[in-house]
């Protein structure tokens, strides 16, 4: 699966930012939820002195295995349903 252009130039500006020192965990509020996020950002100085902060995501709650599901290596356009253990 293709991971589009814009998240790519979204990633590698995140790992030129933790390359340069500038990333900061801000806590923020969930704009839909309400709930409290953490959030990735990237930090840079305006030229009025003040910070810019740029979200690029928040950490996951709870156990991140179990809020995704990764993609399936037989199915390019797939991702696997069951990771849990059958037993």
């Amino acid at each position: 699966m293709a991971i589009p252009n814009p998240v790519r130039t979204n990633f590698n500006t995140l790992l030129r930012a933790a390359d340069d020192g500038h990333l900061a965990l801000m806590e923020c509020l969930d704009a839909v939820t309400r709930e409290r996020r953490y959030v990735v950002c990237a930090v840079r100085h305006a030229d009025d002195g003040d910070f810019v902060m740029t979200p690029f995501g928040h950490l996951a709650d709870g156990n991140p295995y179990d809020a995704y599901l990764p993609p399936d290596p037989d199915d390019p356009n797939g991702f696997i349903e069951n990771t849990g253990d059958t037993s």
